[in-house]
């Protein structure tokens, strides 16, 4: 655990965060560039909304736990301020993407910009000390909320012909809650604490997603929780259900809840084992529920995110339960990701393999990969671990 705990501190440390203050934050501009190239030459300037707060929220949380650097709050302070001065609408929606300077340049339906800067107010918040970072905090969690669950606010995907409903929101909406909560409190959002919240997320996914008996958390179902036998309805995703599962474990650990924690190291297992590519290692990233052809052409390719939630995953079920096989587990995958993903030469990792491993694409950063699923991994893996800390 102590030479794992290493790895994870100094890949974070002397790696990871290094290459994004060094080619990601915009000195002129303000807030964070994420678009790439391997040795972190900028292949676009249009900037991600997504990573103003998911950045934000990483290098604040790094001051708040690991050390109080100014560099670490300067560049939170940045993304902060640039999604404060220009990533919000004027009817209070967050954009998807702006550029350089801050123009708007599209809007998507969904509000997941919302979740991720809610949860860079908050913990910004708690590095500056900031009340209005937590007065934002709680307006954008308020506008994910009404958002994703207010009937009728959010523009219908698709036509009523077949109502389906997707993890995704109940996901984030754990996870958002989780972090104000560990940094503003457990405060009352839209008529319910933040624990409420969760509570009410965490009940509707092991109701209505959670399949014991086909060892399966679907990724989309009916509104009534069944399962819609056509290509969307079918289509897995390992990786996010296993990100889904460590939400759980980490709540039932929150709360010493021995059945959030079973709850979650069962959906780790099944998920594995519907997830885990047997020939060629790492995991596939969508599967089909009944074992059919998937639709989506990059169904076999191997992502780097659903590999680090794989890894806090498994060394999180592993510091639980004590259970052999989730250390196992986590050497596969920590083993696999550490050789395929990282490069030695420029820092970081790569994000999009072929099937057997080898590289897809060279870019270290897109509108969706920025220092935040990478370095959380790393910052959590290397906590978890390390005896020395107290969670």
């Amino acid at each position: 655990m102590n030479h794992l705990s290493a790895i994870y501190r100094d890949t974070l440390l002397e790696n990871v965060i290094p290459f994004w203050l060094k080619h990601g934050i915009d000195r002129e501009h303000g807030g964070i560039m994420t678009c790439l190239d391997r040795d972190g030459s900028i292949i676009d300037t249009d900037k991600s909304v997504w990573f103003q707060g998911r950045a934000g929220w990483m290098f604040a949380t790094l001051y708040n736990t690991v050390e109080k650097r100014s560099e670490w709050l300067d560049a939170a302070c940045s993304c902060v301020d640039f999604s404060r001065r220009h990533c919000t609408s004027p009817d209070g929606k967050m954009y998807f993407t702006v550029t350089r300077e801050g123009t708007p340049l599209r809007m998507r339906r969904y509000v997941f910009s919302e979740a991720f800067a809610a949860i860079s107010y908050a913990a910004f918040a708690k590095a500056d000390d900031d009340s209005r970072a937590a007065e934002d905090a709680v307006k954008c969690f308020q506008t994910y909320l009404r958002h994703s669950f207010e009937p009728g606010v959010m523009p219908a995907k698709s036509e009523p012909t077949r109502p389906m409903k997707g993890i995704g929101s109940l996901m984030i909406g754990i996870v958002t809650a989780q972090e104000l909560r560990e940094n503003i409190g457990d405060i009352v959002v839209s008529g319910r604490h933040c624990t409420e919240w969760i509570d009410r997320f965490i009940a509707e996914i092991e109701r209505d997603f959670y399949k014991p008996d086909l060892s399966v958390l679907m990724e989309s179902v009916s509104h009534e929780g069944s399962i819609l036998d056509h290509s969307d309805g079918r289509t897995l995703n390992p990786g996010h259900a296993i990100e889904c599962a460590w939400f759980i474990m980490h709540e039932g650990r929150h709360r010493k809840d021995s059945r959030l924690i079973e709850l979650g190291t069962n959906i780790l297992d099944c998920m594995w084992q519907r997830g885990w590519d047997a020939e060629h290692g790492g995991l596939l990233y969508f599967t089909d529920v009944f074992g059919k052809p998937v639709q989506e052409y990059w169904h076999d390719m191997k992502f780097w995110w659903p590999h680090c939630e794989a890894i806090i995953a498994t060394v999180l079920a592993w510091k639980l339960t004590g259970h052999a096989r989730y250390k196992e587990m986590h050497r596969q995958v920590h083993d696999w990701s550490f050789k395929h993903f990282a490069d030695p030469e420029n820092g970081e990792w790569f994000g999009y393999l072929n099937r057997d491993g080898s590289l897809s694409s060279k870019a270290k950063g897109t509108f969706y990969k920025g220092p935040f699923h990478l370095p959380r991994m790393l910052w959590y893996a290397w906590r978890e671990l390390d005896y020395t800390i107290k969670l």
